[in-house]
């Protein structure tokens, strides 16, 4: 990627043109490409939602997937972190399962227990419910990332999808589990049908990303939720090929391409070469240490543990302080948690912490 001397592909046919003002000048895309800005950016993941009263207010009487196909909530939500805190990204309000769900998957996100599936995946027969993705599936989506980067200004907007193993757990399961049993019987006793429907995923979860980047979005995000259940052997032979497929699609747009695992110590190097620019980390590995296993010329984004925005004033500068000094052992460091805002967090605090960031 060539955003460090800040070339900009292209856009595709039909695509808005890059904001070629904020390649240069943007903290977050400069880290990102491996650069060293004035001051290290930082944003959060779940900023977009939850911790908000003014989110919870938003949607007091909207069913989650209700509020994914409505730009006008969608662009709210998405600039409601923006407006608190000031952080240097914003993160597209959307949900893992939305393009599921675009392409006639018959699923719910069930209050206090996550996506639902109410006819798993199990046999190859299943597999004809995953058609194809396309740009008329969402045209929600294009119109709500055309719309925030025009109030945006010089903020990025990250592009967001869930990666192939993390959709598949779910369609396998049903909905979240803690184990990934019926994943992994899957996964071992019928490979071939396993990689038809991860490659299936693969082209959902690209296509959907390609819309929110072909309407403006400056970076992509590919979260894979589950993949820490698996051991690094398993992650190379039945994920890493789908997930470097996803990333691969956005080779040429210029754009910074971030993967992010929760307990996915064992497998940073791996993710890293799937063709990420950015690997992100959760708060189990400290920075440093993660710079060395996921190998030279990547930036990294992370990572303080979630719960210590509940730790004392003093502790809390000095945890953000230390994210801040081994994050300087990778060419680029972007700040972040761990994993996602807490709903219990205060507000205040992550303000706060952004403060406290752009001071170091």
């Amino acid at each position: 990627m060539s955003l460090g001397n800040t070339a900009v592909a292209p856009p595709r046919e039909g695509a808005p043109p890059r904001r070629r003002d904020i390649v240069a000048t943007s903290p977050f895309l400069r880290a990102a490409a491996g650069d060293r800005p004035d001051r290290v950016p930082v944003w959060f993941m779940r900023q977009a939602g939850r911790v908000l009263p003014e989110y919870r207010a938003l949607r007091a009487n909207t069913a989650m997937l209700d509020s994914c196909r409505n730009p006008d909530l969608v662009t709210e939500i998405t600039l409601q972190p923006i407006r608190r805190f000031r952080p240097d990204a914003a993160i597209f309000f959307s949900d893992i399962v939305l393009p599921l769900a675009a392409v006639g998957v018959d699923v719910d996100i069930v209050a206090g227990v996550g996506p639902v599936v109410a006819h798993p995946v199990r046999s190859r027969a299943d597999l004809d419910i995953l058609r194809p993705l396309e740009p008329d599936d969402v045209p929600y989506v294009r119109t709500a990332v055309g719309s925030l980067i025009r109030e945006l200004g010089t903020t990025p907007l990250i592009g967001f999808a869930g990666a192939p193993f993390t959709l598949a757990s779910y369609l396998i399961e049903g909905g979240p589990s803690r184990s990934h049993i019926r994943t992994k019987a899957l996964m071992y006793s019928e490979p071939e049908l396993w990689h038809d429907l991860l490659g299936r995923l693969a082209d959902i979860t690209a296509a959907f990303l390609r819309v929110q980047v072909d309407a403006g979005a400056d970076a992509v995000q590919l979260f894979d939720s589950w993949a820490g259940a698996l051991s690094e052997d398993d992650y190379r032979r039945y994920v890493a090929p789908h997930s470097s497929r996803v990333l691969a699609a956005f080779a040429d747009d210029g754009i910074p391409r971030i993967h992010f695992g929760v307990n996915t110590g064992q497998l940073l190097g791996a993710m890293g070469e799937v063709g990420a620019d950015v690997v992100g980390v959760d708060w189990r590995v400290p920075l440093d240490e993660a710079v060395k296993r996921i190998g030279p010329g990547r930036s990294v984004q992370g990572n303080l543990d979630p719960a210590a925005v509940f730790a004392p004033g003093d502790l809390l500068a000095e945890k953000v302080r230390d994210v801040c000094r081994r994050g300087a052992a990778a060419p680029g460091h972007i700040f972040n948690l761990g994993h996602g805002v807490l709903p219990e967090s205060d507000p205040g605090v992550l303000a706060h912490i952004v403060d406290l960031v752009h001071q170091f």
